[in-house]
C-alpha cells in the first residue's frame, strides 16, 4: 500500500565549495542546517584543503567522483548544494548519480550549466549578456594564472572585497588565509548532461544580489529552476548570512517530499 503523506524524516544534503575555497566555507551552515533535523556534509576537493600537493593534476571527473563517492556512502536520496563553480560538479555528479539518487540541486550564485558547457564557456555568455547597469564583475580581470597553466588563484589584495565584502573581520581573516590555487582543467571540461537524467532533477536558484566576482543574473536563469531565491549578500552569504541561507536551504527542503511505501 502507498502512502503518498510527505515523511518529516529530515533530508540528507552534500555541499560542494567553489573555486580556491574548501569545505571549510560551510563551517557556520552546517550545524545550522543540522539543527533543523537534516544531515549536511561538506565535501573536500580534490587539490584543496590539506590536499593542495596534485592541485595542478586535478580534474572534473576526480571532483564529480568525490561528489560521487560521498553521495554512494549515504542511504537514500540527496540533495546536493554547489557553490560558484561547484554548480558544474554537481550537475555531472548528478547525471551519473541518476535522479532516483539525487532529489534536487541546489545551485548557490553558482554556474548552472547545460550540456556541452564548460566554466569558461559560461564565463563568457554571463559577460555577454551583462548590461551597462551591471555590477562590475571584478573577479575575471583579477585572476592569476601560473606560468604552466595548470592553476589559476584570485589576487590577494583584492580577494576580500570580490569574496567577503559583506563579511566580519574575523571571516575574512579566517578565509583568506584558507584559499587556494584551482586547477584549470575542471573549468575548462565541457559538462555532459541528458533531458532524461539531469533535465528531470528539481533545481532550485540562491542569487546573492550584492555579490562582487560576477553578476549571475543570467545564470539563474539559463536552466529551468523550481524557484529562484535571493539573498542581498556578497558572493559568500555562508559567512555573512548563514542562517538566512540555511532558512533557503530548509525551506527547499519542504517542497521535496519524501513518498513511501
Amino acid at each position: 500500500m502507498t502512502n503518498n503523506a510527505i515523511s518529516p524524516a529530515g533530508k540528507t544534503y552534500l555541499f560542494v565549495h567553489g573555486a580556491w575555497h574548501g569545505a571549510w566555507c560551510w563551517d557556520k551552515v552546517i550545524p545550522l542546517v543540522q539543527a533543523k533535523g537534516h544531515t549536511a556534509i561538506a565535501i573536500e576537493l580534490p587539490g584543496h584543503g590539506q590536499d593542495i600537493e596534485r592541485t595542478s593534476e586535478v580534474s572534473l571527473k576526480d571532483y564529480v567522483n568525490a561528489v560521487m563517492k560521498t553521495a554512494n556512502e549515504q542511504e537514500g536520496e540527496v540533495l546536493l548544494v554547489g557553490h560558484s563553480m561547484a554548480g558544474m560538479v554537481i550537475s555531472q555528479a548528478a547525471e551519473k548519480l541518476g535522479s532516483k539518487k539525487v532529489s534536487a540541486l541546489i545551485y548557490l550564485d553558482a554556474f548552472l550549466p547545460r550540456n556541452g558547457e564548460s566554466l569558461f564557456a559560461l564565463v563568457e555568455a554571463t559577460l555577454k549578456q551583462l548590461s551597462p547597469n551591471s555590477r562590475k564583475p571584478n573577479l575575471v580581470e583579477n585572476l592569476i594564472t601560473a606560468e604552466d597553466h595548470q592553476t589559476n588563484w584570485v589576487n590577494p589584495e583584492l580577494a576580500a572585497q570580490i569574496f567577503y565584502h559583506d563579511c566580519s573581520e574575523a571571516d575574512k581573516k579566517f578565509a583568506l588565509t584558507r584559499l587556494s590555487k584551482e586547477p584549470i582543467a575542471p573549468l575548462a571540461t565541457p559538462v555532459q548532461l541528458t533531458e532524461e537524467v539531469y533535465g528531470v532533477i528539481p533545481k532550485y536558484f540562491i542569487l546573492c544580489t550584492e555579490s562582487q566576482d560576477m553578476d549571475k543574473t543570467f545564470l539563474s536563469t539559463h536552466v529551468p529552476c523550481e524557484k529562484v531565491y535571493t539573498l542581498h549578500s556578497s558572493h559568500s552569504p555562508f559567512f555573512s548570512m548563514p542562517e538566512k541561507l540555511a532558512e533557503i536551504i530548509d525551506e527547499i527542503s519542504l517542497s521535496i517530499p519524501i513518498f513511501s511505501v
